[in-house]
C-alpha cells in the first residue's frame, strides 16, 4: 500500500494529465476547424466511466491508463477507402464531409496533429512559468554536492554537504558568487569559511590555473576548485511576472536542447543507452518528486511534458511526427501518400515503437535491480 500511494499514484496522475494536455491539443485545433470528435479517451481497453457532451463527443477513461487518443470523423478514411478492393462503400453526404478529418485541407489536418505536441510545450511554458513567478527561481546556494579528485578542493579538505558562507571575510551566499571569486583567483591563496554540521571551519585553498579560449580566441587564465553545486541546497529568488513568463519560455528550450544533445549522445554512442527508462523509471521518479513536494512534482512535470511533446514529432509512423512527414510528402506531390504505403509504415512504426518500449522497460528492470531481487526474495 506504500508503494502504492508514494509511486503509482503520483505516476498515474503525471500521466493523465499529460495524456489529457496532449490530446486537447489535437481536440481543440479539431474542433476550431470544425471536425467532429467521436471520442475523447484517456487510456485504452474497456471504458471505466465516461458521458456524451452535447456535440456528440464520447469522454471516457479506460481501463489500461497508458496514453489516450481522439477519435475524430473520418480520421484515416483515405486508407480505408482504398483498401476496400471493390466492396461497396457509402459515399459521405455533404453535411459529413463537412465535419469530416479527411475533407479538411492539408494545412487544417498539419494543423491538427502538430497541436498536440504543441500543446506539451506550452504546458511546460505555463507550468514553469507560473512556478517561478509564484515560487521563484531555484538558485543554487554556496554548498558542495560534491568534491572532485585530485581537485584544489580535495587538497584543501573539503566535503560533500560543505556550505561556504566567505571567502576572504567576504560573504557568500550563492554557488555563483563562489564561482565568480575562485575564476577570478587563479593561483591565489584564498581563505574560505566554511559549515559543516554545526561547526563553523576555515579551509585554505588555492585555486588549480587553467587556461580558457574565448569565442574571440584570447586566452586567459581562470581559478578552478572542483566542486559542484548541492542539488539540495537551493532557495527560490522571487521574479516579476514578465520575466517569470519569459524564464518558463527559456527553461522549456533549454530542456528541449538538452534531450535533444542527449539523444544525439546516444545515437554517436558517446552516452550509454542506460539513460533511457521507461515507465518504471518514470513511476520511480514520479514518487520521489511527489515526496520532495508539490513544487517538486510540478517541475518534473513539466519536464516530462517537453519530453512527450518531443517524443511525438519524431518523424516516426504512428506518432504525429510520422504523419505530419507524410502530409509534407503530400503537400510536394500534390496527392495523399499511397494507401499501402501508409499502410506499412504504420506496421513497422508500431513495431518500432513496442520494441523501444520493450527495451526502456527492460532498461528499467536492469537499473532498478528488479531481477536481483526477484532473485534474492527466492533464494
Amino acid at each position: 500500500m506504500e508503494m502504492l500511494f508514494d509511486y503509482v499514484v503520483p505516476f498515474l496522475v503525471v500521466l493523465t494529465i499529460l495524456v489529457f494536455v496532449h490530446e486537447m491539443g489535437h481536440f481543440s485545433i479539431a474542433r476550431y476547424n470544425n471536425v467532429r470528435v467521436e471520442v475523447f479517451a484517456v487510456g485504452f481497453g474497456r471504458e471505466l466511466f465516461g458521458y456524451t457532451d452535447k456535440h456528440g463527443t464520447r469522454w471516457k477513461f479506460c481501463a489500461i491508463p497508458f496514453g489516450g487518443y481522439v477519435k475524430m470523423f473520418g480520421q484515416g478514411e483515405e486508407i480505408e477507402d482504398e483498401n476496400a478492393e471493390g466492396e461497396a462503400t457509402r459515399a459521405l453526404t455533404p453535411e459529413e464531409q463537412e465535419v469530416s478529418f479527411h475533407y479538411k485541407s492539408l494545412g487544417q489536418r498539419a494543423a491538427i496533429v502538430v497541436a498536440g505536441p504543441l500543446a506539451n510545450f506550452m504546458f511546460a511554458i505555463i507550468v514553469l512559468g507560473l512556478l517561478f513567478g509564484i515560487a521563484g527561481t531555484p538558485s543554487p546556494l554556496a554548498g558542495i554536492g560534491s568534491v572532485q579528485t585530485g581537485s584544489a578542493a580535495e587538497s584543501a579538505g573539503f566535503e560533500n554537504g560543505d556550505r561556504i558562507v566567505s571567502i576572504n571575510d567576504q560573504n557568500v551566499r550563492w554557488f555563483e558568487d563562489l564561482r565568480q571569486i575562485v575564476s577570478a583567483s587563479p593561483g591565489m591563496e584564498l581563505n574560505f569559511g566554511v559549515e559543516r554540521g554545526d561547526q563553523l571551519i576555515s579551509l585554505i585553498a588555492t585555486p588549480k590555473v587553467h587556461v580558457s579560449s574565448g569565442v574571440d580566441g584570447v586566452q586567459s587564465e581562470i581559478g578552478l576548485l572542483g566542486v559542484t553545486p548541492d542539488p539540495e541546497m537551493i532557495e527560490y529568488v522571487d521574479v516579476g511576472p514578465l520575466d517569470a513568463a519569459w524564464m518558463g519560455v527559456e527553461r522549456t528550450y533549454g530542456l528541449t536542447t538538452q534531450i535533444l544533445s542527449a539523444l544525439g549522445q546516444i545515437i554517436s554512442g558517446s552516452r550509454t543507452t542506460d539513460e533511457l527508462g521507461g515507465p518504471l523509471r518514470i513511476a520511480q521518479i514520479s514518487g520521489q518528486m511527489a515526496q520532495g513536494g508539490l513544487i517538486s512534482l510540478a517541475f518534473f512535470l513539466a519536464a516530462l511534458s517537453v519530453n512527450l511533446g518531443l517524443i511525438n514529432l519524431f518523424p516516426v509512423p504512428m506518432l504525429d511526427g510520422g504523419h505530419l512527414v507524410f502530409y509534407g510528402v503530400e503537400g510536394v506531390l500534390g496527392r495523399p501518400v499511397n494507401a499501402k504505403v501508409q499502410e506499412y509504415s504504420f506496421r513497422f512504426g508500431l513495431a518500432l515503437v513496442l520494441l523501444l518500449m520493450v527495451f526502456a522497460t527492460w532498461n528499467d528492470l536492469v537499473q532498478l535491480k528488479v531481477f536481483e531481487s526477484i532473485r534474492n526474495f527466492i533464494t
